[in-house]
């Protein structure tokens, strides 16, 4: 497993000042640091060679497997929905456990090496759940990747390098993406 060489304090981030909210940490990534964390991912996947088809967790990871796809050059890029978070609100609320919304979307992953991207894991679990769904679609080699670890959230877990193969940082507290655009954040 790959992972961060350090972890990130949202104090160093130009953008963080904006403040907690209900007494917790926000965390806000700019366009800088969001550039950061997926070429250093890039490097951590071309260590170990470019997957054929690269897989965003709708929404979040959408934005970083685009740029990972150019930067590794690979036109094969899909999208599933798994939902684990309820709201775009900070500290929103979850379901028990990651709905895939129509895991179809993923196609024939027959004897594929698939990278599956998002942008924040808190639990694991929604990379779990689409790491799990690009097996049961036929994938010979399933990789994860993921920009941040919120480190508040992954409480009596594995460490978050044996759950997931590249990790761009981790940080504690909500985690707010620049593409983002609640006015709450």
């Amino acid at each position: 497993m790959k992972s961060a060489s350090s972890t990130w304090d949202p104090a160093d981030s130009t953008d963080s000042g904006r403040g907690a909210v209900e007494g917790r940490r926000v965390a806000h990534l700019t366009w800088p640091r969001m550039e950061e964390l997926v070429d250093r991912i890039t490097e951590q996947v071309g260590r170990d060679g470019a997957p054929e088809i690269l897989v965003a967790i709708l929404r979040g990871g959408a934005i970083p497997a685009v740029w990972l796809s150019h930067r590794l050059g690979l036109r094969d890029v899909r999208a599933v929905e798994v939902v684990h978070t309820l709201d775009d609100n900070v500290h929103a609320a979850k379901t028990p456990e990651p709905v895939a919304v129509n895991p179809a979307s993923l196609g024939d992953l027959a004897g594929r090496d698939v990278l599956i991207v998002d942008d924040v894991a808190g639990t694991g679990q929604t990379l779990a759940a689409a790491a799990s769904l690009a097996a049961q679609a036929g994938a010979a080699r399933v990789r994860t990747a993921v920009c941040v670890v919120n480190e508040d959230n992954w409480v009596d877990r594995l460490p978050a390098e044996a759950v997931m193969t590249y990790i761009g940082t981790s940080t504690r507290g909500w985690v707010v993406f620049p593409w983002e655009n609640n006015v709450e954040h």
